[in-house]
């Protein structure tokens, strides 16, 4: 496998990692991107665009990241924040008064951002072209009695945090997330990334599926816990209604679903799009920043920690992001970014000034952790320490 790009001195080990996730973990198209201090120093692609095609791989390849929009639906709330018009601790009916229906009246914003909110299932699932009518899904939301006490437990909101989110930033702004995605953040600082895929960018994204993990001496050696493993299966579970609150899963590959503004699982992005944005982060990119030090040092504040009540297994979540922990390892303890189930990868490490970018079109059974991504990880904490 052919790996292209360029990674600056010091750099190599992640060369190294992402040619053997071809050779090794099966990879078939991704492409890695790192920053340090705003400035990129990984850009490499390789593979194919399409993960069942021959066409290759292109320095503007873009893809379906799933829960890695997520990070991106977060700043939003998070920067509206720092700009005034939202505040963190005031009831999220303050500003969408059909929330407060069926016990969810003292639900604060930040439990949105914190997977506390009490409602990641919904008792009918939203079909796929329900779940893209914005007024719909809202309805559906607001209309969800919770299933624990919000801000009392935490689990993760796998579907509804498309709609809780979306439809707040909506209430507030007048605009949808994707629009204010891309006025406010992919504009200015020229970000290959899309929550609502344009028509005209329709031809830079490569056709993603489930694709299996090789097992080969470097594949995953691990199996899930059978706690974990009997949560998947059961239909009766939080963990499997919390992802089958769309109904039937959605074809990624369809242009309706493309289009649509699900920030919870529908983003498109290059590794670029994914790793500038984290950059702008936590420092200035061309002139750029995003969050201050207090927006910052807020969005990695831990407010979920321990058993997740969909996962099943320990998590901890700041406003919006993953925190570095055994479910999600990232680049230290100061990291903050998010996971797409089965691939992408974003964040940043504000203490070594590094931000991360991963995409992939071969899909994989993880959730929080992909082999793949985390190869690189560990090649990137090689850099950075040497």
């Amino acid at each position: 496998m052919d790996v292209n790009g360029t990674v600056a001195e010091g750099f190599e080990p992640v060369r190294e990692a992402f040619a053997a996730n071809f050779a090794a973990l099966g990879d078939r198209g991704a492409a890695v991107t790192v920053y340090r201090d705003g400035h990129k120093v990984v850009d490499l692609w390789g593979g194919t665009r399409d993960v069942d095609g021959t066409e290759p791989w292109q320095p503007g390849t873009a893809q379906i990241v799933r829960s890695a929009t997520k990070g991106v639906a977060a700043a939003v709330l998070l920067l509206l924040a720092q700009r005034g018009q939202l505040d963190l601790d005031a009831p999220v009916g303050a500003h969408w008064p059909e929330y407060k229906a069926r016990g969810k009246e003292h639900t604060r914003v930040r439990h949105l951002l914190a997977h506390r909110a009490g409602v990641p299932v919904l008792d009918r699932p939203l079909t796929p072209a329900e779940a893209a009518d914005p007024d719909r899904a809202a309805a559906a939301v607001a209309a969800q009695t919770p299933v624990w006490e919000p801000g009392a437990e935490h689990g993760y909101h796998a579907q509804t945090y498309s709609w809780l989110t979306g439809e707040l930033v909506r209430r507030v702004t007048g605009r949808t997330i994707g629009r204010w995605i891309a006025e406010e953040m992919a504009g200015p600082l020229g970000l290959d990334l899309w929550v609502g895929l344009p028509e005209a960018e329709a031809g830079r994204v490569g056709r993603v599926a489930q694709t299996e993990a090789p097992s080969t001496p470097g594949g995953l050696k691990t199996r899930p816990k059978r706690a974990v493993s009997d949560a998947y299966a059961d239909p009766g579970s939080l963990t499997r209604r919390a992802f089958a609150a769309i109904t039937p899963m959605p074809d990624e590959n369809d242009p309706a679903y493309r289009a649509a503004v699900l920030p919870a699982s529908n983003g498109i992005a290059t590794a670029d799009g994914l790793a500038r944005f984290y950059a702008a982060l936590i420092g200035e990119v061309d002139g750029v920043r995003l969050f201050t030090p207090e927006t910052l040092a807020a969005a990695r504040s831990e407010q979920s920690a321990g058993p997740d009540r969909v996962l099943v297994v320990n998590t901890r979540f700041g406003l919006g992001y993953m925190l570095h922990g055994g479910a999600s390892p990232l680049l230290s303890p100061g990291s903050f970014g998010h996971p797409g189930r089965g691939g992408a990868l974003g964040f940043a490490d504000p203490e070594s000034g590094v931000a991360f970018g991963y995409v992939t079109n071969g899909f994989r059974k993880s959730v929080t952790a992909d082999a793949r991504a985390q190869a690189l990880i560990r090649a990137l904490r090689t850099s950075v320490a040497a």
